[in-house]
């Protein structure tokens, strides 16, 4: 499968935001983003695709840095080499699991925030989001991608000289993408 570019949203600050249909593990950016979980185990989802595709040497980076620091907090991310990948880094952001409890969409928001941050601080110009919390954590698929559209919003409105020229949205199954479209859609991308 070839990642195909769906609708692209330019913002007040000139950033490009994309929507994209394909495999986050076949990304060229500087860093694809992981839907990590607190202890940094990557057997499932996209956690285990990435780690399948890049090597062991993903786990094993995560594994020494939960050694050395414990689990990561819901709503925050650590960064790793990509192995094989063809991106430069992988940024681990740990979602939360959906309970219906409230505060799930201020710690989703926090996760790709401090993902975008962690992206920042490294120098990065490009960056590719999954549904973070949407697949196995059961966040809710319109919900989630609204939040991660907000959110990335939010952040590049507050930081409009940010390193970061490009975040794109890439997702493998049909549902997710056309749920992140329409957000892109609601807020004046073009589609391609």
């Amino acid at each position: 499968m070839n990642n195909k570019t769906l609708l692209t949203l330019k913002v007040s600050s000139g950033q490009l935001l994309h929507v994209v249909h394909g495999d986050l593990t076949l990304e060229v950016v500087d860093a694809i983003v992981n839907a990590a979980n607190r202890s940094l185990s990557h057997g499932g989802g996209v956690a285990g695709a990435i780690v399948r595709r890049g090597g062991k040497v993903i786990q094993i980076e995560s594994n020494d840095w939960v050694t050395a620091y414990g689990p990561v907090p819901t709503g925050s991310a650590i960064i790793t080499g990509a192995g094989d990948l063809p991106a430069r880094y992988v940024i681990h952001a740990v979602g939360p699991v959906w309970k219906g409890q409230g505060d799930e969409p201020d710690l989703l928001r926090a996760a790709v925030q401090s993902s975008l941050s962690l992206a920042e601080e490294h120098g990065l110009k490009n960056v590719s989001f999954p549904a973070i919390s949407s697949g196995i954590f059961g966040f809710p698929k319109p919900l989630a991608a609204t939040v991660i559209w907000e959110a990335v919003l939010d952040y590049l409105d507050a930081s409009p000289y940010s390193t970061l020229q490009e975040i794109r949205f890439c997702n493998i199954d049909r549902l997710t993408v056309d749920l992140f479209y329409q957000e892109g859609l609601k807020r004046g991308g073009i589609p391609l």
